[in-house]
């Protein structure tokens, strides 16, 4: 698939989904439409635009590894900023309804602790069918401190053998702390102490470890979601896959800061489950050895597809993505 068609199709569906999102909510979602009436559709126009360029620009592996950190903590900075203008007196930059701390795990832990409001499980949930864990390395507003964190350093040492036991035990200690808070009927001041401590936990691990390693620990062994996006990304079609011409080179195995390419995976022909379609190993493989694939398509077709579709969700959730 070309350039030109890769950025028809991004920009096509992306004012396709905003002007959803603009027509049918009973309150307005995009944020130019909460301050001028009609104001909207131009915010529509604008990020098709940018989401067509966007998908123009990654139809290059080189191109993409390059940008993908960027966009990524852009969504980030306008994540956080509205959150910080909103909590200052700009309401309207906040969605209706229950603030809580901007942590991944709050996908989970949330709706356990309250009994409810499964919208954030539910558009996770979607996202990773659509394009499997590619969440956690595209469209996580923490994940982007991690991976810049993890770029102040070369490539270090993998993961430790453990992490894998390591990364349950955080998630079952997070469903566990949520089902318990709301068993025992705390209130709300106990699950934010409990919260703020895991969220420091997380940042410390950013700091000191991702940091000295050189890979994204925070996101690979501590954040609950990570790992339920690697399952979940089990019953999506995405899979990165490394061809019988692979010679072993470690290229991309050097570039991977997920450690889903240890020298056992390159030589099995079977990336790891950690794994979440960043994409960075195709940009190195110099013989294009690994790629995207989906059943039943040729091998220049999935990557052309996982870019429509990754470069579309990035401009709607810059567009509407609220705390």
């Amino acid at each position: 698939m070309s350039s030109r068609l890769n950025k028809a199709l991004a920009g096509s569906l992306t004012f396709l989904l905003l002007a959803v999102v603009q027509v049918f909510p009973k309150i307005p979602l995009l944020l130019a439409e909460r301050f001028y009436s009609g104001a909207g559709w131009v915010q529509i126009i604008i990020m098709s635009v940018y989401a067509g360029w966007l998908a123009g620009q990654m139809t290059d592996p080189v191109a993409a590894q390059r940008l993908r950190p960027r966009i990524w903590l852009l969504f980030s900075l306008v994540f956080f900023s509205q959150l910080f203008l909103g909590l200052a007196g700009i309401e309207r930059l906040l969605m209706t309804g229950r603030l809580h701390l901007p942590l991944p795990a709050m996908i989970i832990a949330g709706p356990l602790y309250r009994g409810g409001d499964f919208f954030m499980p539910i558009l996770f949930t979607v996202t990773v069918l659509l394009v499997g864990p590619a969440w956690c390395s595209h469209l996580c507003y923490i994940g982007a401190w991690d991976d810049l964190c993890s770029r102040s350093s070369v490539l270090d040492k993998p993961l430790p053998g453990w992490w894998p036991a390591g990364r349950l035990a955080v998630l079952v200690f997070v469903v566990l702390c949520a089902s318990l808070l709301r068993y025992l009927q705390l209130g709300w001041a106990w699950a934010l102490t409990v919260s703020l401590l895991f969220g420091l936990a997380g940042i410390l691990i950013m700091l000191l470890v991702s940091r000295k390693l050189g890979l994204m620990a925070h996101c690979t062994m501590f954040c609950p979601m990570g790992l339920i996006g690697n399952w979940l990304g089990r019953l999506s079609p995405w899979r990165m896959r490394i061809s019988d011409g692979c010679h072993g080179c470690m290229q991309c195995s050097r570039v991977c800061r997920y450690s889903a390419l240890s020298a056992e995976n390159i030589r099995a022909r079977l990336v790891g489950r950690s794994c979440t379609l960043c994409g960075d190993c195709v940009a190195a493989c110099r013989s294009g050895q690994i790629d995207y694939s989906l059943p039943l398509m040729s091998k220049e077709i999935p990557r052309a597809v996982f870019v429509i579709l990754i470069t579309t969700l990035h401009a709607v959730f810059l567009a509407v993505a609220r705390i």
